[in-house]
């Protein structure tokens, strides 16, 4: 994978958005990419293991969460190769490029996952609300409005989440 520095290379299409804009948008996308793919893993790591009194609603809703995050992923790398790029989502090239904090593997009870997951949410709903300013600026409009709704998303499963804490906790 190219450095993110490095300028990504364009495939030839027909895809009318501007040259820039398809590099700076295929950039952003590929970070959001990485996220949302750590995102998806870290949430299956829940869902497998979470143990307690809440298991049956978390397992639950872990899955759900999961589901979601697979088919956005599934839109986020589609844009990328619309746009003339190269998704790219092996395992080393996710690892090299997230920006989340490593998933504690140890956690098991309910609330701690809630917790972890809270954190990591938050995150990705932050770096994709810098991602749609970032592509409206460049005026990829189309990119905009697709992580808008990726952004919606994350936010109501950020609160669902956080409505299993206590009120006033941070995670």
């Amino acid at each position: 994978m190219a450095k993110k520095s490095d300028e990504p290379k364009l495939l030839k299409t027909n895809n009318d958005v501007a040259d820039n804009a398809k590099k700076v948008s295929i950039g952003v996308l590929q970070g959001c990419l990485s996220d949302a793919i750590d995102l998806t893993n870290a949430t299956r790591q829940a869902h497998w293991n979470v143990k307690g009194a809440h298991f049956s609603a978390l397992h639950a809703m872990f899955e759900t969460f999961y589901n979601q995050l697979f088919e956005g992923t599934d839109e986020i790398a589609e844009r990328i190769v619309q746009l003339g790029g190269i998704a790219y989502g092996t395992t080393q090239t996710i690892g090299a490029g997230t920006r989340l904090e490593p998933y504690p593997t140890e956690l098991l009870a309910g609330m701690d996952h809630v917790r972890a997951l809270v954190l990591r949410y938050a995150k990705v709903a932050k770096t994709l609300r810098a991602g749609i300013d970032e592509t409206t600026e460049a005026g990829d409009a189309d990119t905009a409005d697709l992580l808008t709704g990726q952004s919606r998303t994350i936010d109501k499963a950020l609160w669902m989440l956080e409505a299993h804490l206590e009120p006033d906790s941070a995670a």
